[in-house]
């Protein structure tokens, strides 16, 4: 996620999960309503 690297301290931008998102009390999930809608995510 934040690319590795030497010992170095991993801080300077926000934790973000390996597809960019971010986490760490982030809201990723913008619209609950239209998840009804929502069958089956594409896989990558």
């Amino acid at each position: 996620p934040h690319g590795g690297g030497e010992g170095r301290t991993s801080g300077g931008r926000h934790p973000v999960s390996p597809w960019g998102m971010p986490t760490k009390g982030f809201k990723t999930r913008k619209n609950k309503r239209t998840d009804k809608y929502i069958v089956r995510r594409r896989n990558k």
